[in-house]
């Protein structure tokens, strides 16, 4: 068959780059808050994410959706999960560069900051497969208020050996956690769960089995999950293995998995408890305040993982932009192409430098101020960026035009999994009143967010100006309406502050110029005179 056009005009794939490199923002963040003796294990990580390589690790991973096997062949129950190999080499590497629990065993220096790089890094490759990873991450300083329970499994959980299959724990040389809390009652209300916890005699104490029903377990493949159960005293936390010592399956029954808009790769479901045994993790009765060190690093997750998803849907739509033509010119040298790449730009860096911030409070955690900051800065955090993502994910799509909308893109993927931070562990909603709860109940969070923007005071008058106008005074009531809106408020200003001290002049003063003033809408609409060359220059990957 004869040719019958020729192709041009098409940008080159985006391929054979460091991906941690190419990211000014998160090598800054870095190397304020990092440490140095990791650095070319990221920018190994960096490398193989930038790889073709791993790309097509990722397009197999979300097109080869996990598969439920609730029988075998002989109709014995065993409730597996199949996924494809791309998977598997996925989580290899995330789990063998310790992203998975790393950090908890002592792993040096900034350690939680050196994992939350090589997160931002390595989710931008594919994100579904984080979700285990964090997970796992996030059980150990829960596993942690019980020392018994922890030493049993946190040395498999810090284990940077992926090791998957359902097999005694004891066999293994790495395992992961996944979660089991919400039921179809009551989704974030966990007070609302009805599965009951009968405590078993002749275990030793603590062992129960546990009765009922999960709406979302996370991750149902994992070796262990925390569950949240109604035990004679009160809601509680509950530690239930997969298979038993013995190399019995647990009575956990997977009935389906979730058909998900995004995060199709992962694997989430419906499961029953039928007896299935589990040793209680803190009290009868205290099963939130068991959970909250959980809650706090998944929700770091959340602001990692959705900056994550900025940077690479900035890095996709500055690369088109730099090698694409329309109407005779480049599209990076249209003025509103570039006003719209600079805004997605300053939306991309100023997620980066707030969760980065926050993964170095978690290294600083003997600091009281540190503490406090972060017990704010979460809920702020996730609340602002991963609200955000998703009109920033929708905007690098359209610079792509008719591109971005087909698949081969990668575009759409990034799209369907933008949301998914915003709802998982606490929606919007549940992050402001979270917000209400500490300006009510903890001055030192409040006096720490403060003295923490205030650490730019005199560097920018807008944002002097701005901090005048936040009127938030510990013990003072807010009007539960209004949450949304002082938490988006807080959360632009602490990211200000970590632009006027960190970032080129460009991005600060475009920052500042067009968020806080509270009317940001539309991107792309940015006001004059700003050096929008200059940021868009800075967020384009170069590929040598």
């Amino acid at each position: 068959m004869a040719a019958t056009h020729e192709v041009t005009n098409q940008p080159p794939p985006l391929t054979g780059y460091d991906v941690f490199g190419a990211d000014a923002a998160l090598v800054e963040a870095y190397d304020r808050y990092g440490h140095h003796g990791h650095r070319a294990d990221l920018e190994s990580l960096g490398r193989l994410a930038g790889s073709a390589e791993a790309q097509q690790w990722a397009r197999e991973a979300d097109a080869n959706e996990p598969v439920l096997r609730t029988h075998d062949r002989y109709g014995t129950r065993i409730d597996e999960v199949d996924f494809h190999p791309s998977w598997h080499r996925l989580m290899g590497t995330a789990v063998g560069h310790g992203l998975q629990a790393a950090p908890w065993a002592g792993a040096g220096p900034a350690a939680h900051t050196v994992r939350a790089a090589k997160f931002v890094v390595w989710s931008q490759v594919e994100a579904a497969h984080l979700c285990p990873v964090s997970m796992t991450y996030a059980a150990v300083p829960a596993l942690r208020v019980d020392a018994a329970v922890a030493s049993v499994w946190e040395p498999r959980l810090t284990a940077t050996a992926y090791d998957p299959g359902l097999r005694p724990p004891g066999s293994k040389t790495g395992a992961l956690a996944g979660m089991a809390m919400t039921e179809k009652q009551g989704g974030s209300d966990v007070r609302a769960n009805t599965t009951r916890a009968d405590a078993v005699d002749g275990l030793g104490d603590g062992w129960y089995r546990l009765t009922g029903h999960k709406w979302f377990c996370s991750a149902p493949m994992n070796d262990v999950f925390l569950v949240l159960a109604q035990a004679p005293g009160g809601l509680t936390c509950f530690v239930l293995p997969r298979v038993l010592d013995d190399g019995a399956r647990n009575g956990l029954r997977l009935q389906r998995l979730k058909d998900k808009l995004g995060n199709r790769a992962n694997a989430s479901a419906e499961v029953e408890f039928d007896g299935a045994l589990a040793r209680r993790l803190g009290d009868e009765g205290r099963g939130v305040a068991t959970i909250i060190e959980m809650v706090a690093a998944t929700r770091l997750d959340c602001v990692l993982g959705s900056a994550s998803l900025l940077r690479r849907a900035v890095a996709d739509a500055t690369w088109h932009a730099a090698h694409r033509s329309a109407f005779g010119a480049p599209l990076a040298d249209s003025a509103l192409m570039r006003a719209v790449l600079a805004d997605l730009a300053l939306e991309s860096e100023a997620a980066t430098a707030l969760g980065m911030r926050l993964a170095a409070s978690a290294d600083r955690a003997g600091d009281a101020q540190e503490r406090a900051l972060r017990r704010i800065g979460l809920p702020l955090a996730k609340y602002w960026v991963c609200k955000r993502t998703p009109a920033a994910v929708a905007e690098a799509l359209e610079c792509l035009g008719g591109n971005g909308y087909v698949e081969e893109s990668g575009m759409p993927r990034l799209y369907r999994e933008a949301p998914l931070n915003s709802i998982w562990e606490g929606a919007g909603n549940i992050q402001a009143l979270d917000l209400l709860r500490v300006l009510t109940r903890e001055p030192d969070a409040v006096a720490a967010w403060r003295a923490e923007v205030e650490a730019a005071k005199g560097q920018d008058r807008r944002l002097d100006d701005a901090l005048t106008s936040v009127d938030v005074s510990a013990g003072e009531p807010v009007e539960p309406g209004q949450a949304r809106v002082l938490a988006g408020r807080m959360a632009v200003l602490l990211q200000a502050s970590l632009l006027v001290r960190y970032a080129p002049s460009a991005v600060a003063d475009a920052f500042c110029a067009s968020r806080l003033d509270g009317r940001h809408g539309v991107y792309g609409a940015l006001p004059a005179g700003l050096d929008v060359a200059a940021i868009v220059r800075r967020a384009t990957p170069e590929v040598p």
